[in-house]
């Protein structure tokens, strides 16, 4: 259970409408947390905070596209009035995935909007009013993909190696004030979003998660930051930090092949 005392009474949770976000949202609202849930989709969106709604507690939505600079001020104005305790940042999905030379700049950039510019944006905004009440948190969901570069997911990468050294410094600089800060690692997870992008979910030897497991964990980490990896992942990424990248990234090519039909790197 995660304790409202410590991290409530609001939560925010951006990219809260499907897999792993929904089930954040169903698991705090069953722990009694008052929720403000943002993403894209208004459909996907309001089905999410019904179920929650459903277990006893304050839902607010936020329909925003967090590319947009104006989503942050809109979900700053939904909490000007309530106590957030908890902020997750679940919302970096997008990966624009093709060849950096072959893709358009803006594409790319859309990237980096979302994993680095949102997540800052509303991390400084609710951060530093956990730090002066001494207590809170701040869970921000990463990837594998930020421990090695691929030819199709070298800006998306980048903008989860930086997410990752993001949430060490932070944590280093709130944890004598009572804040915790963890970055979430995920490898493949059975979402929605892995599923429209055509991910094999058989490929012999891969390890899948659920996304309720994965909150769940997650949740449970949340104040034994800086990082956590998700269960089943910790050998990938012990192998992902050898010294020699060169074969690291070869050997990568070859598994995303399998995994991403179309693949072409």
């Amino acid at each position: 259970m995660t304790d409202v005392s410590q991290y409530g009474p609001w939560a925010v949770i951006a990219g809260g409408s499907e897999g792993v976000g929904a089930e954040l949202a169903h698991q705090l609202a069953g722990d009694g947390f008052h929720l403000v849930l943002v993403a894209r989709k208004p459909g996907p969106l309001e089905a999410t905070a019904e179920a929650a709604r459903a277990l006893g507690v304050q839902v607010r939505t936020v329909a925003a596209d967090l590319t947009d600079p104006a989503a942050i001020e809109a979900i700053t104005d939904a909490t000007a009035d309530v106590e957030v305790g908890l902020l997750i940042y679940n919302a970096g999905a997008n990966s624009h995935g093709r060849p950096f030379t072959d893709g358009d700049l803006a594409g790319f950039r859309g990237v980096i909007d979302l994993n680095i510019t949102a997540m800052l944006a509303l991390t400084h905004h609710y951060a530093r009013p956990m730090k002066e009440r001494r207590r809170g948190g701040i869970l921000l969901v990463g990837s594998l993909a930020g421990y090695v570069g691929t030819s199709t997911e070298a800006v998306y990468g980048g903008a989860k190696a930086f997410g990752r050294i993001f949430a060490e410094g932070l944590w280093a600089e709130l944890r004598d004030h009572g804040v915790h800060v963890l970055e979430l690692v995920l490898g493949v997870t059975r979402t929605p979003a892995m599923e429209r992008a055509g991910l094999r979910f058989d490929v012999p030897g891969l390890h899948v998660s659920e996304p309720a497991d994965v909150a769940r964990e997650g949740l449970a980490a949340l104040a034994a930051g800086p990082v956590h990896v998700i269960s089943g992942n910790e050998a990938l990424v012990e192998r992902r930090t050898t010294s020699d990248r060169a074969r690291l990234v070869a050997g990568t090519e070859k598994v995303m092949r399998m995994l991403v039909p179309d693949h072409r790197g």
